[in-house]
């Protein structure tokens, strides 16, 4: 298993190429679909197979590096034992939302939604609501996990777990009410909310030490933290004494 950095970089990687082969996606396609009333799906389904479903694969697999050693990080918390069962489920919480995001955003990217101004098929309905618990799923679970990050880390957590929770609701509206007026643009923005709440995680485990590195430090640790020694008794040396002759 890789210790705590190298699962951090890994994570790192992953979401770079899949951000690179998404925009890679959208350069390839068709020109009569435009990002702005179409969804990212839309253009997945026009190149199946393509560059979009890896990236998709790619962001899932970079997931699911990275929670193992986000849920290991150090929980701040006042050591007592309700403090610490509250944590606990907080993080097993956590972490059952981000494997339904992780499964969501496969599922997605194996099952295609219809083409663009065709009838919605069981396919597509399977596509969609396996988003649907992708999108929800990763901010719920930001949310939890941002109290087990640094200060700055946490902040910037809940920021954009609050942008998701704004954009969702008004990806809702254009779904439905608004004859999806902008969705293609409130979706990609949505999607830029939440890699960006994976990328703080990534880069929170990037910082942290790895294990290997305690398992080999610890030894001098405890070494040159033990109680100083009792020092040795020196007994001073007798030298003889010459006596004096009276004259």
């Amino acid at each position: 298993m890789p210790g705590t950095r190298s699962s951090g970089l890994l994570a790192l990687g992953g979401i770079t190429l899949a951000a690179l082969l998404a925009v890679i996606g959208h350069l390839e396609v068709n020109e009569d679909l435009s990002p702005w009333s179409l969804t990212v799906s839309d253009f997945a389904v026009s190149d199946r197979g393509g560059v979009i479903d890896t990236a998709m694969v790619l962001l899932a697999a970079a997931t699911a590096v990275l929670l193992p050693a986000l849920s290991r990080t150090p929980a701040a918390t006042d050591g007592h034992r309700a403090a610490r069962a509250r944590g606990a489920r907080r993080i097993g919480w956590a972490e059952g939302l981000m494997a339904a995001w992780v499964a969501g955003l496969l599922l997605a990217a194996v099952v295609p939604t219809n083409q663009p101004g065709t009838p919605m098929g069981a396919a597509a309905y399977v596509h969609r609501y396996a988003s649907v618990v992708a999108f929800l799923a990763l901010p719920v679970g930001g949310w939890l996990l941002a109290k087990r990050l640094p200060a700055a880390g946490a902040r910037w957590t809940r920021r954009f777990v609050i942008a998701s929770a704004v954009l969702a609701v008004a990806m809702v509206w254009s779904a439905y009410p608004g004859d999806r007026v902008l969705i293609g643009l409130v979706e990609r923005l949505l999607i830029l909310a939440e890699v960006a709440v994976l990328t703080i995680f990534a880069l929170v485990v990037t910082g942290l030490p790895d294990r290997r590195d305690h398992a080999v430090v610890a030894p001098r640790q405890r070494a040159t933290t033990a109680g100083p020694r009792t020092p040795a008794v020196v007994r001073p040396v007798e030298s003889p004494v010459t006596p004096v002759r009276g004259a």
